[in-house]
Formats: structure tokens, sequence, C-alpha cells
């Protein structure tokens, strides 16, 4: 009867060999994707509405000549696609000017998480001070 004599090394992959600490940390970062604004849906009970006024209509003008300046933030589903936790304005500005996609910063929160996003409304930066700095 034929023994296996093989060891099992627990090796680390070639990525990892041929990468360097700073290109591994900048992989870890988060970054700012194109996506098709269909792809993202409303959160459950949003405590604001959008509201179709001139507002709306001027701020969708600026989308049209000048694209969305400011990424949303939005979370991965686990069906697929993503849910909105911050820039309902801007997507609804984006849909209006037609464009195809908008920026956003693709982040994975918990409810719980995503609740101090959800809260706040659009202000100021100086008021913005209710939400969590990520580093």
């Amino acid at each position: 009867m034929a023994r296996n004599n093989a060891l099992n090394f627990n090796l680390p992959s070639v990525d990892d060999l041929f990468s360097t600490e700073e290109s591994r940390a900048e992989a870890r970062l988060e970054k700012v994707v194109n996506l098709n604004p269909s792809e993202i849906s409303d959160f459950p009970d949003h405590p604001f509405k959008v509201r179709m006024d001139a507002a709306m209509q001027e701020m969708a003008e600026s989308v049209k000549q000048y694209g969305v300046l400011v990424p949303a933030l939005v979370r991965p589903k686990q069906g697929g696609g993503y849910e909105m936790v911050a820039g309902h304005r801007r997507k609804m500005a984006a849909e209006l000017a037609q464009l195809p996609e908008i920026p956003c910063i693709v982040r994975n929160l918990t409810d719980d998480e995503a609740t101090p996003y959800r809260r706040c409304r659009t202000a100021p930066a100086p008021t913005m001070c209710c939400l969590p700095i990520r580093r």
C-alpha cells in the first residue's frame, strides 16, 4: 500500500510574496467608484423625502453641467446592487440630468453603523459633526 508522504505547508500566495505593504494598504482603502443610479435603491424608512421643487431643478441643471461633485455613500445589498446611505438628492439630480453613472463610495455598513449617516440632513460642512470620521 502506497503512503502519501506529501507535506502540507501553509504558504503565502504569490501576490502576497511580490507585493509591498504599501500596495496592500492601498488595496484596503475606500475608493470612489462610478455606479449606474438604477443599481442604487433607497433604504427602507428613509426619514427625509426628496422633493421635486425649484431647488431640485436647479441642482439637476448644475449636475447636468458639472456632474456630481461629491460622491454618494452606498452599501452593498446581499442580493446584489446597492442601498443609498447618503446622497439621495444627488442621485435624483443625476437621474433628472440623465447621467449614466454617479460617483459613490461603497462601504460595508451594518444598520447600526449606517444610522448616523441617515439621520443627518444635508448641511454646511462645519455643522456636519454627527458623522464618524473614517481613516
